[in-house]
């Protein structure tokens, strides 16, 4: 049984370090800088996207992700990377240990390139847990859930019947749907349930302490 988690939003909450970084991008690029809490939309889908929406001219795209990338990874002189500025949603790992005890392989799949993702989860204490983490390239290649999944499908090998993947937002659900794959919309994080259940996903968990549960139900009627 092999489950496709998402990073952001269901593993980890990463506001602070994120949108501080797409602060920092746009202040540098001299355009309007919205509030913290206006820049949410920007926790999942790949940032490629969501800077011509915050302003960025198209030439410009670019630029942004070095910026952002600068503060992200500390590469700016930063005191400390702002990719650690993320917290561990309480209960994550009661779940993942009672999965892998269930014989589950657990697979991180992830539109943050995998060069971020990979430090992040051996910072925070997670990458054990995992058999493989994917991400995107820093290039933009598989910045988009359904040509991630794919990947991950080939490369790992994994069995669709017997699979699930879990993410907060539309784009995992989306992702998921374009593979074959059932889904689990985690509600905990970015997304509103409104949007994983317009999306499709195929059950909704609330709380990360009951997402194994959830997960063996459905991948064998058993929770």
């Amino acid at each position: 049984m092999d489950i496709l988690i998402d990073l952001d939003g269901t593993l980890l909450d990463p506001k602070p370090g994120i949108i501080g970084s797409v602060q920092y991008a746009l202040a540098h690029l001299a355009l309007p800088v919205p509030p913290s809490d206006a820049l949410l939309h920007v926790i999942g889908p790949p940032l490629r996207d969501s800077f011509p929406k915050l302003g960025v001219a198209a030439e410009d795209v670019e630029q942004a992700l070095v910026l952002y990338r600068e503060n992200y990874s500390g590469a700016g002189g930063t005191r400390t990377p702002a990719m650690y500025d993320a917290a561990v949603y309480p209960g994550i790992e009661t779940s993942l240990q009672a999965l892998l005890r269930a014989e589950c392989r657990l697979i991180v799949a992830t539109s943050k390139p995998h060069v971020f993702a990979k430090p992040i989860l051996r910072e925070k204490g997670l990458a054990h847990y995992f058999s493989a983490i994917h991400g995107a390239e820093l290039d933009g290649t598989r910045d988009h859930k359904p040509e991630l999944i794919a990947h991950i499908i080939a490369t790992e090998k994994v069995d669709v019947a017997n699979a699930l993947m879990i993410g907060d937002r539309k784009f995992d659900i989306l992702g998921a749907q374009a593979n074959g794959l059932r889904s689990i919309g985690a509600s905990w994080g970015y997304g509103s349930v409104a949007e994983l259940r317009e999306a499709g996903a195929s059950a909704l968990c609330a709380q990360p302490q009951g997402l194994h549960r959830l997960a063996l139900w459905m991948l064998t009627g058993h929770g």
